[in-house]
């Protein structure tokens, strides 16, 4: 058994126990958008992080507990979803753009 999740990134070598993460999947037309940038931001709207997405689209970050915005920035397109991240939780995020 792997310890992927599905659909997602996997999980092998996190402690899950230590962690909280937030992560997913930018799409467009039901195609991955790689290197759009996804931005953490704060339960204040203050910014935290930013990565880009890879080659499909894939995005993670470890945060603290609590209630976040991702912003996802790609061509043409600016979209913000609200998480609510848990420790020892994966907070699984589809964003289409």
């Amino acid at each position: 058994m792997c310890a992927a999740t599905v659909g997602g990134l996997s999980l092998e070598g996190i402690d899950m126990a230590k962690e909280t993460v937030i992560q997913g999947t930018v799409t467009k037309d039901g195609q991955p958008v790689g290197g759009a940038y996804v931005r953490l931001l704060d339960s204040s709207g203050e910014f935290t992080a930013e990565v880009p997405t890879s080659a499909t689209g894939q995005f993670r970050f470890f945060a603290a507990p609590g209630s976040w915005t991702l912003r996802t920035l790609a061509p043409g397109a600016t979209v913000d979803r609200t998480v609510a991240a848990s420790l020892g939780e994966v907070s699984e995020v589809e964003v289409s753009v």
